[in-house]
């Protein structure tokens, strides 16, 4: 039996506070564009990928994701992790942890406003 055969993963959905105010957040970090929108319910996508964040108002648990420890995003270029550390720190989010995991792969741990915790790393690649 062969395994299912997928684009891979394809969005997370978040329960958060204010889908307002997560935009904004993520349009300033991200430069995220909404795909839907309705009261309570958000759709975005990062330019130039296939990913989507849900964003989902409720009086649930927020930020304690009932076993998501993060989710993260890869960078183009590694010498952006400063552009983005500013970007997060403007919009209101706090880095929790950056630095590089080997020389070349920088990285950097940020919570958003609802306390997701959020990587955005760069990975060097093999040219084969």
């Amino acid at each position: 039996m062969s395994p299912v055969k997928t684009y891979g993963l394809t969005h997370i959905a978040l329960r958060v506070k204010d889908t307002g105010r997560t935009l904004l957040f993520y349009q300033k970090v991200l430069g995220v564009q909404v795909m839907y929108h309705q009261d309570g319910f958000l759709q975005v996508q990062t330019p130039g990928s296939n990913d989507i964040l849900v964003f989902e108002e409720g009086d649930g648990e927020k930020g304690n994701g009932g076993g998501i420890l993060h989710f993260g995003f890869r960078l183009q270029h590694p010498h952006d992790i400063d552009a983005a550390a500013n970007a997060i720190l403007l919009a209101g989010g706090i880095i929790v942890d950056k630095g590089e995991f080997i020389p070349g792969e920088p990285y950097l741990f940020f919570k958003d406003p609802d306390g997701y915790e959020v990587e955005i790393w760069y990975e060097l690649i093999d040219e084969k």
